[in-house]
């Protein structure tokens, strides 16, 4: 089994001094092969360096160089060595650049594992600038991947700012037309998920005020073809809801999926 994990860690906004330490000690029990974050800060606190210090993880990281007020980056965490990552830009139309998507090859004792994490453009009217940004991602993917017979599926992570019956998701896990031929992704969620998933919530005391609460906008997928039962969804769970001494981590729950590999 690998154990697959994504969180929004909302950078350094609202009282993101006080839920440094929940957001660490939630890490900490994760007990994640793999974790892809985003909003991560990379200056004051370095969250980055606090992954490698405090939790002991490889880390590869995507910055945000050209909207870098206080420095912020996706991240993939992994418990086994990276051997190669990099990252991409993606579209966001007449802004400048700055949303990414980070990838890395990782040496699971399994085998090789590729991972990309990834937190797409916000805003309700922006759906056609998510599917742009994730047919880029599919293209990259796509570009890639190795024998869907051979290897391990790829997992794709992220906060996507997308709920599952959005024109965005519904191309991506093969609902609609797909983005690029011969790959789609299945949601650990939607497999095996209790309930709606919800991981921006009104019950999140960062969210009470939002203009559109109590949506599902971070997953957890496996690419497709693939060998199965590979990359399969055993468990899927949120985490980061209750407070640690008082304090929510963050305004994102996270999500942690349990997948099948081929040692099982």
């Amino acid at each position: 089994m690998i154990r697959v994990a994504t969180w929004n860690l909302w950078c350094r906004h609202g009282n993101w001094e006080e839920r440094q330490p929940a957001i660490f000690s939630t890490l900490a029990g994760l007990n994640a092969d793999i974790i892809g974050l985003q909003e991560v800060s990379t200056r004051e606190p370095d969250q980055v360096e606090q992954l490698k210090s405090e939790l002991g993880y490889h880390i590869a990281v995507s910055p945000d160089v050209e909207h870098d007020r206080w420095g912020i980056a996706n991240v993939i965490a992994s418990r086994w060595p990276i051997l190669e990552s990099g990252w991409n830009y993606l579209d966001v139309g007449e802004m400048p650049p700055h949303r990414t998507v980070l990838w890395a090859q990782i040496d699971a004792p399994f085998g090789l594992v590729q991972v990309f994490c990834t937190h797409l453009s916000h805003g309700f009217d922006n759906s056609l600038l998510r599917q742009r940004q994730l047919e880029e991602i599919c293209e990259l993917i796509s570009s890639q991947r190795g024998d869907p017979k051979e290897s391990f599926p790829p997992i794709l992570i992220g906060d996507l700012n997308a709920v599952p019956d959005s024109d965005e998701i519904r191309r991506l896990t093969g609902l609609g037309p797909a983005y690029v031929a011969g790959f789609v992704a299945t949601d650990a969620w939607a497999q095996c998920g209790n309930g709606d998933g919800v991981t921006y919530s009104a019950a999140n005391p960062y969210v009470v005020d939002s203009a559109w609460p109590n949506r599902r906008l971070d997953y957890v997928m496996s690419g497709w073809p693939r060998q199965r039962p590979s990359g399969n969804p055993v468990i899927v769970e949120r985490f980061g809801i209750a407070p640690v001494d008082g304090v929510v981590a963050s305004d994102h729950y996270g999500v942690i999926a349990t997948l099948n590999s081929p040692a099982d």
